[in-house]
């Protein structure tokens, strides 16, 4: 007969340090999991801390802290009566640990520790703690004297155990452990562990949940089981954003699926499951012959159902679902977007500033705040409380109640177009004033000849010497140099506003803009910026996207968000506009690279995804490339692309925080760890110098 057991997951939008605010959703999760007859809530990974503590995690405060916190719900009694799975720091015999802490009626049942932790690309785990690394193993924990008093005992179990209720059993994995070869839940379903959960701290990259799906569903495909999987979703206070994306499996179909990208601070996934339907799925010799073999774990009992006892109760059983996925251009439209929201709200600041240049770049970065405009309205219009709130605080009007996304834009969104008389195009201005018009920004258009001339005089004066440009009969260093000055006073510019524009405005006790930055990736990994110029933002939502994906993005805006200006950014030239023009000459992005936007793409995913050199990607391209170059072609492409990339490494050091979506970000920060000085690769090009003699029969 059908065993039915309704089971909830969640996404929550939790802050590194944010305790008392990381408790209340903790608690609200619980609350809503409780009200919809759920009788097991799983929460994400470190939801009591925030993810994104880093090296706080050493600081004996935060394990304290955790506690305190943890205690409260303990003593809370809207927190009985179901099963919680609570994630947070523990430290065990002067060893620090990534666990879970699994809860019912005010009493601690289990402390897991995290077997095996993330360590690479973001992840940076094993600076603060210790992977448990022992399956199976359990040890006596001795609780804290505040915990003590509370639940009546003064020790309780860690390790790698299971919880056996009255009708099932209950194993955790974590995050990274499901992404391992021999994952944890293999042993454990073999062991007749049924309902696994998997609480987690994931953060978005374009295209990266299909995996993530993919490989839960083939966990419950082949072992059977439901399978309940957390996320933490937002800004928890750095360059990440967690996308959410709960969801519930049973035997390899999907049951439940939470939101990707969401402005709400708490979502509960809850799905109705037959336990019996795991039972039969399971029902092979061939598993049978395993499970005979299989590793034990250490039950830890508990005197509680899951299930609801007695036919013909008023459940009505989960159906599977298909899984829905955004398009990388939806994904760019939404991530960004909601980060953006998140850091204004938790900065406390007035709005954004962003040098709107015309070009494809600042658009993008333009429209992902429309974006998130477009989002907030959906909010308010919801009833979302929270969201409501931070609106009245970030613009400083107790009763505004926006209607429309030009409406918040009108207000929080400043743009500003900074041209030269004879560098910049009356077409860039253009594109610049009517994107800003049909978003309604608050837009300001300007030239800044003269403070250029202002700074030339001052070098004139003190070098009796005047720089020109190569078109003028000037050096390469001179022509760098005047484009350079350009660029760094649009920042200074930038900063100027932002700080002045909400006073001038006459918003309430002033304020200041967050300014925006619109670098994309490629152009971060080339070194195609000045150093400090308008780069040099407070945040960049781009800079870790491709130009590929952007004019993806763009072309898919002017339609979804019906903006038909968008389709003269797609069909003009990418151009600096830093150099004067002419009938004949008009500064190109692709051509001052020597590579295209195409080709940067390529090599940044070899470099940091391949983990090539400059020998290893150009075999790698000799077979990828051999029906549109020559081997010497291809070697020519190779050797740019890593001469300017070692020249202009030492520009990451100082690159704008920008929101991760890539997987070849050359972010200097944490993702991408190089040298920023770097020698010249003589012996990689003289070994592709030799295989090109070889090729072209030079050498026998």
């Amino acid at each position: 007969m059908p065993n039915y057991m309704t089971l909830a997951t969640c996404n929550l939008n939790q802050w590194a340090l944010d305790w008392e605010g990381n408790l209340d959703r903790i608690i609200s999760s619980i609350r809503l999991a409780k009200d919809k007859k759920a009788t097991l809530r799983v929460g994400p990974e470190l939801e009591i801390t925030g993810y994104g503590c880093y090296d706080h995690f050493l600081e004996s405060d935060t394990f304290l802290h955790s506690w305190e916190m943890l205690s409260r719900i303990l003593e809370d009694s809207s927190c009985r009566d179901i099963l919680l799975d609570i994630g947070m720091p523990v430290m065990h015999r002067n060893v620090r640990y990534n666990c879970r802490i699994i809860i019912f009626n005010g009493q601690i049942l289990l402390i897991r520790p995290k077997l095996y932790l993330a360590e690479g690309g973001n992840y940076r785990e094993m600076r603060f703690f210790t992977p448990w690394g022992r399956p199976g193993h359990v040890e006596k924990f001795f609780l804290p004297r505040m915990i003590q008093d509370i639940v009546g005992k003064k020790t309780t179990t860690i390790g790698d155990a299971v919880i056996s209720c009255q009708d099932t059993v209950v194993g955790c994995e974590t995050c990274e452990e499901l992404f391992t070869p021999n994952a944890p839940h293999g042993q454990m379903s073999l062991n007749g562990i049924e309902i696994f959960t998997n609480s987690s701290g994931s953060h978005h990259e374009l295209r990266k949940l299909k995996t993530r799906y993919d490989l839960i569903n083939e966990a419950t495909r082949k072992a059977g089981g439901i399978y309940l999987y957390a996320n933490q979703q937002g800004c928890d206070g750095d360059r990440l954003y967690y996308d959410g994306s709960a969801m519930i499996f049973q035997n390899g179909s999907l049951l439940a699926q939470g939101s990707q990208f969401s402005l709400n601070d708490v979502e509960v996934v809850i799905a109705t499951c037959d336990i019996e339907e795991v039972r039969s799925f399971r029902c092979s010799p061939s598993r049978a012959q395993q499970a005979t073999q299989a590793m034990q774990y250490d039950r830890i009992e508990v005197d509680f159902s899951l299930s609801t006892s007695g036919s013909f109760q008023n459940i009505h059983p989960t159906q599977p679902r298909e899984p829905y996925f955004h398009m990388p251009s939806e994904e760019i439209a939404l991530g960004p977007a909601c980060w953006l929201f998140d850091y204004l709200r938790r900065s406390r600041q007035a709005g954004f500033f962003l040098p709107l240049s015309g070009g494809i770049d600042s658009a993008s970065t333009a429209i992902i705040v429309f974006s998130m405009c477009r989002l907030v309205v959906e909010a308010v219009k919801a009833g979302n409380e929270q969201v409501i709130a931070d609106l009245r605080s970030i613009s400083a009007e107790d009763d505004w109640l926006p209607s429309t996304p030009a409406e918040v834009c009108g207000k929080l969104f400043h743009t500003c177009y900074m041209g030269t008389e004879k560098n910049s195009s009356k077409e860039t201005r253009k594109r610049a004033r009517d994107l800003s018009k049909m978003i309604n920004s608050y837009h300001i258009d300007l030239n800044i000849d003269t403070i250029v001339t202002a700074v030339l005089g001052v070098f004139n004066a003190v070098t009796h010497f005047t720089p020109r440009f190569r078109t003028q009969g000037g050096t390469v260093a001179e022509g760098l140099s005047l484009q350079n000055i350009q660029s760094r006073l649009r920042m200074v510019l930038a900063y100027l506003f932002a700080q002045m524009l909400p006073t001038v405005r006459n918003r309430r006790n002033g304020g200041s803009l967050l300014v925006l930055g619109s670098a994309n990736v490629d152009e971060q990994l080339r070194g195609y910026y000045t150093k400090y110029d308008c780069s040099s933002a407070d945040l960049n939502p781009i800079g870790g996207i491709s130009k590929t994906d952007l004019r993806g993005f763009i072309d898919w805006a002017k339609d979804s968000f019906t903006l038909p200006i968008l389709g003269e950014f797609l069909s003009a030239l990418p151009t600096a506009e830093l150099v004067p023009f002419s009938e004949t000459y008009t500064q190109s992005d692709e051509e001052e690279m020597g590579l295209t936007y195409k080709e940067l793409s390529i090599f940044g995913r070899l470099r940091k995804v391949s983990k090539l050199g400059p020998f290893g990607t150009w075999e790698k391209l000799l077979y990828e490339w051999q029906d549109i170059m020559t081997p010497h072609e291809i070697y020519e492409k190779v050797k740019t692309f890593f001469h300017f990339y070692g020249i202009n490494r030492h520009k990451m050091t100082t690159v704008t925080p920008a929101y991760h979506a890539e997987q070849y970000s050359p972010d200097d920060n944490r993702f991408d760890e190089r040298p920023f000085l770097y020698p010249y690769l003589s012996w990689p090009y003289k070994k592709i110098e030799g295989a090109l003699k070889k090729y072209e029969g030079k050498v026998d």
